[in-house]
């Protein structure tokens, strides 16, 4: 048999927590049931607390989220939902209010009016700098701008431009297969590096280049060779990583899913209860309708107690109820399925296992407790006598996490330390009470992200286009004047390397030199003249 109960309590000290169900309905704890509670702090020092009977053969629970039900398509609904009521805390001399059916208390309007107003004006400042079809119009701007300077195919053979782009036609009236061609001296002398071989060729020059990796082109007296063509095609590969991720980034923003759940050990939930859409993109999956069940949550500590590692063993089950994954996470180490991944980010403890007067055993539920700090705190408490009375009494317990448990008399006085599963009882006001064990409930952030794979590939080619950009594309033109070879180059790296390295090439250039027969039948044609 099912039960739910919320109530508003006043706010809770640590000391004395015994305050909290007075004036309040009881609750009897039934034999091998399971006690499940979640609290939330309200305005004014408020504590709502959940009350959860099941029993352990049959486990139900309605996890609320801050999502919308409506905005979830394709769920799969949970069976056997537990009731609510709403105990709303009675002002002085006044009796508590009740409202079935889980509806909330309703707040003053004029409360209301002016949380609309703060709640309204981030959402205005929010749209605006949100807008997903402003972001994809610069998005194409970008992109238009770019393909300016991508006009002509990249990183073709020589023979596909000599076709497509012929000296005795050219595009646009101006641009050939290669216009980098120089039928000047005077242009390739204010190059950033130029020099003259007064007794030389073109052609050896063409072949010396050759030798050291250059591309060689001639056409007539003039020559064009280029080294590192990859560099300079590398920015136009920055440019399109650039896109890539925003592509994957605008994917992520309007086409996910996200949510955040805590699950006490033992219970479950579906994966499409919990996830909300993030934009209208956002399109369910067949693996929505996974269910996951908590087998186990433990925790990890330091030599000095504190925490330092939590866990939880998750097991996946299909519509059938069969099991189709288990694994057991922690943070920074999540599980993944089906595009789905479920990431460990959180704890709390949900209730304490003891024996009384060797019955039970039953479950307390533990309720957050307040704190300076950012130190977690849990209370449970467990009645003694008339629970009918006004001035209820009983046995106070505090966790700070799983390995102790502070035990408190009716007057709030220390009684003693436990630690779960000792099974080393302790008396208190004439009760014997056995701490069995702390059940904790573990925190869990659930997303799908099908922009991620994107993002990663634009992140990995920006990473090499990057690299490769600071390769040095240089580039040489030379022009056969007479006898003599007018060479001017650049580059757009490494530019105080680059006179050593054209003064070693060029100190490879043969020169020119007459024979002694040329120069004897030059000097009888002479004379016979």
């Amino acid at each position: 048999m099912n039960n739910l109960c919320s109530t508003t309590l006043p706010k809770i000290e640590a000391y004395n927590i015994k305050n909290v169900f007075k004036s309040r309905a009881h609750y009897s704890y039934p034999t091998n049931s399971f006690l499940y509670s979640s609290c939330s702090t309200k305005n004014g020092g408020k504590i709502t607390l959940t009350l959860t009977f099941s029993s352990k053969k049959s486990v139900f629970c309605k996890l609320e989220t801050s999502k919308s039900e409506n905005n979830t398509k394709g769920k799969k609904k949970s069976s056997q939902l537990p009731t609510k009521t709403i105990i709303a805390a009675p002002e002085p001399g006044g009796a508590p209010t009740v409202s079935g059916g889980g509806a909330p208390v309703e707040p003053p309007e004029n409360k209301k009016v002016g949380s609309r107003l703060l709640k309204g004006l981030p959402k205005k400042v929010l749209s605006v700098l949100s807008n997903l079809p402003l972001a994809i119009a610069e998005m194409f701007a970008v992109a238009a701008l770019m393909a300016l300077g991508t006009v002509v195919e990249q990183g073709e053979n020589p023979d596909f431009y000599f076709r497509k782009y012929p000296e005795d036609n050219p595009a646009l009236g101006f641009f050939t297969w290669r216009w980098s061609f120089s039928h000047s001296t005077e242009a390739i002398r204010k190059q950033e590096y130029s020099d003259t071989l007064p007794r030389a060729s073109v052609r050896d020059l063409g072949v010396v280049l050759m030798g050291a990796g250059y591309e060689v082109f001639l056409k007539g007296p003039s020559l064009y060779a280029f080294k590192g063509l990859a560099g300079r095609l590398a920015p136009i590969g920055v440019h399109l990583a650039l896109l890539l991720i925003m592509a994957g980034g605008t994917l992520s923003a309007a086409g996910s899913f996200r949510g955040s759940v805590t699950v006490p050990q033992g219970l479950n939930f579906v994966i499409g209860d919990v996830l909300g859409p993030s934009g209208f993109l956002s399109t369910p999956s067949e693996s929505f309708n996974t269910e996951v069940h908590v087998n186990r949550f433990s925790m990890d500590y330091y030599s000095s107690g504190e925490v330092s590692q939590f866990h939880s063993d998750l097991s996946l089950f299909d519509l059938s109820g069969k099991e189709i994954m288990r694994k057991t996470i922690s943070v920074n180490d999540p599980l993944r399925y089906g595009g789905i991944t479920i990431y460990q980010t959180d704890w709390s403890l949900s209730a304490l296992q003891i024996m009384k007067d060797e019955e039970g055993p039953f479950n307390l539920a533990l309720a957050p407790l307040k704190i300076n700090g950012d130190k977690k705190l849990y209370g449970a408490f467990l009645p003694v006598g008339d629970t009918d009375s006004t001035n209820l009494k009983g046995i106070s317990m505090l966790a700070r996490d799983m390995q102790s448990i502070v035990l408190y008399d009716q007057e709030g006085k220390f009684a003693g330390v436990r630690r779960p599963n000792s099974k080393l009882p302790i008396e208190i006001d004439g009760i014997k009470i056995v701490v069995l064990d702390a059940i904790g409930s573990t925190g869990l952030d659930i997303k799908t992200d099908p922009g991620v794979p994107i993002v990663y590939a634009g992140f990995g080619a920006l990473m090499l286009t990057t690299c490769i950009s600071f390769l040095s594309h240089t580039q040489i033109w030379a022009l056969q004047d007479g006898t003599t070879v007018v060479i001017g180059g650049k580059t757009n790296r490494s530019k105080g390397e680059l006179p050593d390295d054209m003064n070693f090439l060029l100190d490879q250039v043969p020169e020119i030199v007459e024979s002694s027969s040329s120069s004897s039948s030059t000097q009888s044609d002479i004379v016979s003249g």
